[in-house]
């Protein structure tokens, strides 16, 4: 690029609208040799007419393409960086397991490789929501709604129990309108974060033994280990029951329905959707009659059939 003098000369030039070598040695108080360098110099760089009197050319026309082949040789060597990172980082798991498998303990570093597993991600993250988090409440996880907003798909089964905690239920509405993928289950067997099957973060401490200490978890790498998470999660995924926010008015109450054919008893949907039991009632009665049955495990077998959910 330009050095520390040729920027100087290349300033005064501009300011003097032209000048010879003669002139500029009397501006910037230097030799007669070394200001006609300078200018030839500038000229050689597109940065000046020829002389005998020189004058300055744009700076952005004579830079832009040096730039340009810079900024193409900065990106060309950080693939290559990263190309034998990934090589280096590959063939290291395969020599030693702690590559491989590595142990965070405490909940604020569990939190942080949370977050940092959701704001790397690409493509999609999995999730086993169990009812009693670890590392933090659902409202806090405000990484999840930027990741959605780029483009990150989020799949998500929660435990019913959760569903019933203050504010989750709220939450988990928020990110399936910005396309979270949402279900349910009864139970789970482990808590558990995908990110792009490629890292997966799964809690070691069974809850019998919450508060004896530090929570512990395992950050797991590509390996058959990951690929066995996955295909957990994925067997539990088709047999969870899809949970969907409410529709049009010609579809009101898809959440009603869905919480009612997860099981949860009326009382808890009613608190959760911030009406009586007795509204509840009355529009489940609705959706059997449109449902044509008149029980409610028949209505539960025709939103299935019919797809409501």
């Amino acid at each position: 690029m330009l050095s520390a003098p040729e920027q100087q000369a290349y300033r005064l030039l501009v300011r003097m609208a032209g000048a010879a070598p003669a002139d500029l040695a009397a501006q910037a108080a230097l030799p007669g040799d070394e200001a006609r360098a300078l200018l030839e110099a500038l000229h050689r760089k597109g940065l000046a007419t020829a002389g005998p009197i020189f004058h300055a050319l744009p700076a952005d026309v004579a830079l832009g393409d040096a730039l340009l082949r810079e900024q193409q040789s900065l990106e060309s060597a950080r693939r290559l960086v990263a190309t034998l990172s990934e090589e280096y980082r590959t063939n290291a798991r395969r020599r030693s397991p702690e590559h491989l498998v590595e142990i965070v303990t405490g909940a604020a570093a569990l939190r942080d490789r949370l977050r940092e597993m959701q704001d790397s991600a690409r493509e999609e993250i999995l999730w086993f929501c169990r009812a009693n988090p670890i590392a933090m409440q659902g409202p806090e996880n405000t990484e999840e709604l930027t990741a959605l907003d780029r483009g990150v798909r989020y799949r998500a089964i929660y435990e019913r129990e959760l569903l019933e905690k203050p504010g989750e239920l709220e939450s988990i509405v928020d990110a399936m309108k910005l396309g979270e993928l949402s279900r349910t289950l009864p139970q789970l067997p482990v808590r558990l974060a995908v990110a792009d099957r490629a890292l997966a973060i799964c809690p070691l401490v069974p809850d019998a033994a919450r508060g004896v200490g530090e929570p512990t978890a395992a950050l797991i790498r590509p390996s058959e280990l990951l690929d066995a998470l996955v295909a957990l999660f994925e067997s539990y995924w088709e047999r969870a029951t899809p949970l969907r926010p409410d529709g049009s008015e010609e579809e009101p109450d898809k959440l009603l329905l869905s919480l009612f054919v997860a099981g949860l008893p009326d009382k808890s949907i009613a608190t959760q959707l911030g009406v009586s039991r007795r509204t509840v009632q009355r529009r489940l009665d609705r959706l059997m009659e449109a449902a044509g049955v008149d029980t409610r495990a028949g209505l539960a077998f025709q939103a299935a059939r019919r797809g409501w959910l």
